[in-house]
């Protein structure tokens, strides 16, 4: 005899007290996970695993005396303090790492273990696509029962009684079943009945009404029918995300790094929330091109900066595959700033092209290691302020170290408020 475990506790686990502390402790956990997003690798940024969590504040709900009053304590032993004496704490009593002399205050936690799917529930918890299904509805992502006439067969609990009960009478009427009210005046006769002979006539037929009776059933198996649901597909909105990269030669593997980090936090996010948004990949130096997901993180590349070809491609492949009265189209941009002198005119005229069509469009500007975040006079970050004045659904960041990725991500497509605009 084999045993097979399919309870969703694990051994030694308890997956009710495990969502529940997961909840009473999210922020927290949030706050966590964003650390531990600083210094992963790209190809496993959100693999879940250990995070550290502040011991204070942990403790489980309990009830305890309240303070004040007079209590008397009687310590047994006690040869080294008198009333009045301060007991110290113990070194490390509250469970925590004690400090040492000269370090400060000591910082109490504990570790504990994410798997893949609550590090992507945790991380993507506030984040949604800015104005989405402001479009025509079309795909089909979600689907609703509705009732769909009856059927033979299904579940006790859609009985319909009432077309049952409308067919099994429909039935007894066509094959002459007797009547409860015939049967009880067939007896009243017999009772009635002085005469022998028609006293066996009457309970012969009498006899014969019972047969036929017992013979054709008060409701049969034919006559039971089952309410019949059918899935109705419920409409989605379709939506679209580009992802324009810079690769050339100006930037170096620290901002590509960046670049890429930003990316792959956007592609888990897109893939993740939404199965029925497109994700189209493109890639630039002086030419650009759509490629595939490993291209467009892993593969190599170099040459000058002309911005105007992604855009370029962009607007191409909206023309010919996402009509925008039908798709929300969105944008992602990362670039180090440099382009061409001579693009310059080029490009703006695209980006004004592009934006009235984009539902939003997010730029990010690396920056080298141990740069100010907070001051840029690239061409395109200049070109792309005067655009944004013009009240196009236009953001712009710039990121410098690891650790900022995650804030700047989170700021672009944190929820909003259907009223609210996105900042710049």
């Amino acid at each position: 005899m084999h045993i097979v475990d399919r309870r969703l506790n694990p051994r030694g686990k308890s997956l009710e007290n495990r969502q529940r502390f997961l909840r009473r402790m999210k922020g927290a956990v949030q706050q966590a996970v964003k650390r531990s997003l600083q210094n992963r690798n790209i190809r496993d940024v959100l693999d879940g695993g250990e995070i550290s969590l502040p011991i204070d504040g942990m403790a489980e709900p309990n009830l305890r005396r309240g303070g004040g009053g007079i209590h008397d304590h009687i310590l047994p032993g006690n040869r080294a303090f008198v009333e009045g004496d301060i007991l110290p704490r113990p070194p490390g009593s509250r469970g925590g790492k004690p400090k040492d002399a000269g370090e400060g205050d000591g910082e109490d936690g504990f570790r504990f273990v994410l798997t893949r799917e609550e590090f992507l529930d945790v991380f993507l918890d506030d984040l949604e696509l800015p104005d989405l299904a402001k479009r025509r509805l079309a795909e089909t992502e979600e689907e609703t029962p509705f009732r769909a006439g009856y059927s033979v067969s299904g579940s006790p609990s859609n009985i319909a009684v009432g077309r049952t009960t409308k067919l099994a009478m429909m039935r007894r009427v066509a094959l002459h079943r007797p009547r409860r009210e015939e049967i009880e005046a067939l007896q009243r006769q017999i009772a009635e009945c002085e005469d022998d002979e028609s006293r066996v006539a009457l309970e012969a037929k009498l006899k014969t009404l019972r047969d036929k009776s017992r013979r054709i059933p008060y409701i049969d198996p034919l006559d039971v029918r089952y309410r019949r649901f059918e899935n109705e597909p419920k409409p989605v909105a379709k939506a679209v995300m580009f992802c324009l990269m810079d690769v050339s030669g100006s930037m170096s593997e620290h901002m590509k790094d960046l670049a890429k980090r930003f990316y792959l936090l956007l592609y888990l996010f897109l893939s993740k929330r939404y199965k029925k948004v497109e994700i189209v990949f493109i890639r630039h130096t002086d030419r650009a091109e759509e490629v595939d997901e490993e291209t467009f993180f892993y593969g190599p590349a170099t040459g000058g900066t002309l911005v105007s070809s992604a855009l370029a491609t962009m607007r191409a492949i909206i023309a010919a595959r996402f009509d925008p009265a039908e798709w929300n189209i969105y944008g992602a941009q990362a670039s180090d700033g440099d382009n061409a002198h001579s693009d310059g005119n080029l490009t703006g005229q695209l980006v004004r092209e592009i934006l009235p069509l984009c539902q939003y469009f997010a730029y990010i500007e690396v920056g080298e290691e141990g740069g100010d975040s907070s001051i840029s006079r690239s061409p395109l970050w200049m070109l792309y302020d005067g655009i944004r004045s013009e009240l196009l659904p236009l953001s712009m960041r710039k990121v410098c170290r690891r650790n900022e990725i995650f804030p700047v991500f989170h700021d672009l497509f944190q929820k909003r408020d259907a009223q609210s605009k996105v900042t710049p």
